[in-house]
Order: C-alpha cells, then structure tokens, then sequence
C-alpha cells in the first residue's frame, strides 16, 4: 500500500469512551520493548511518528492512527513490565478486553514476540487471552536482523511449539532495520483487513480467560 496520509486520531486511556470507527481495524500487542512502535512506524513509512522509547512501559493508552481514510492501526499497551503497580497492571488489562470483545471493525490482531527468545509466560497468557477473546493473532517474530539467517527458521519454530499456535497460523519474520517482512505484513492486511467482507471470520484460513500483566 502507498502510505498517502497518517493521523493519529484518538488515544485512549482507561476511563476513555472507545471510538466507534467506520473503518477496518488492525491491533497491535506485544510485550514493552519488543518493537511494536518500530513495526507500526515501519508499515506507515514513518521514522518517528508512532513513539518508540528505551524506557519500557512508555505505551499506557490505545492509540489509533488513521491510515489513508482506509483503516486504523491500533497500538495497545504493552505487557510484563514489572514497575507498575498491579492494579494499573489490572486497569490496563480491563481496557485491552474492553476493546478486544467491544470493537465492531477489528479484523486482525498481530502479536509480536522477540525471535531471539522463548516466549515468556506472558506472552503466552496473551496469546491464549487474545484467542479467548475471539481472535487468532498472526504472530511477528521482530528484531530478526539480530540473529544469522540461518537461525531464523530454528527460533520461528521455537516460537511456534511454545505459543503452540493454531494450525495455519502465519508466523512472519520482521525486522525495522532492513524492512524483512513489511511486504508479508501488509499483505495479510490487505487481505484480511481491507479486502475482508463485514461478517469476516475471527480465525483466519492463512498459510504461511487469563492473567495479563500489562505496561
């Protein structure tokens, strides 16, 4: 897709009313630190504009950004990061069920792992949580630019075997350094997503209740 026009257009804190979008929606999930502003700055061919931080537990509300009238990307907090307390830990998790079960135009959940490591047990609560919720997440295994070639195939069937994904669920190797997996990427958005009828599917025939701990 040409990226003509970017917008961030609603965020969203815990005692905020969701928007009631017209448009197709893509969220994003994944644990503080593993990429997710890098991965949505790389899809909207922007350096800087989804915010990307060294501190963890930067990402606290859901933030929507507009792209090209066409669909919104949605960032939500991130998860496993030990310095908040449990109750906002709890608060954020609320919001992320909220919207994960009250959104009407949510076509594609993507859940980002490090492909460097196993999975955590929070990755995996969140992966069981999100499909509790209703949806298959497609899993983006980021920072693959940090390992060999080589290894890559190795580390995604790490990850497959410990998230224990369902069948036919894509896992796509990305990296915002050299761009590795942008095209897949937007291709399973434009498919899913914008080339999706209304009463789409929330398990996705694609090839290739639990405790959360947010930001």
């Amino acid at each position: 897709m040409v990226i003509k026009s970017v917008n961030l257009e609603t965020v969203c804190g815990i005692t905020s009313k969701l928007p009631e979008n017209s448009l197709p929606e893509v969220a994003f999930a994944g644990k503080s630190n593993v990429g997710k502003s890098s991965l949505i700055n790389g899809l909207m061919n922007r350096k800087s504009y989804a915010r990307t931080s060294a501190q963890p537990g930067k990402t606290q509300t859901i933030n929507f950004y507009n792209i090209n009238e066409a669909l919104y990307f949605v960032d939500l907090p991130g998860y496993g990061y030990a310095k908040v307390s449990k109750e906002t830990k709890e608060k954020w998790g609320k919001m992320i069920e909220r919207y994960l079960r009250g959104s009407a135009q949510l076509r594609l959940v993507f859940l980002l792992i490090d492909i460097r490591h196993e999975p955590s047990a929070n990755d995996i609560g969140m992966y069981q949580w999100i499909v509790h919720n209703g949806f298959y997440p497609v899993i983006i295994a980021t920072k693959s630019d940090k390992l060999n070639r080589s290894q890559v195939p190795k580390h995604v069937k790490m990850i497959k075997n410990t998230l224990q994904v369902a069948e036919g669920t894509p896992i796509v190797p990305f990296s915002a350094v050299t761009k590795q997996g942008r095209d897949e990427i937007w291709q399973l958005i434009e498919t899913y997503a914008l080339n999706a009828d209304d009463d789409i599917e929330t398990e996705p025939d694609i090839e290739t209740e639990s405790d959360i701990e947010t930001e």
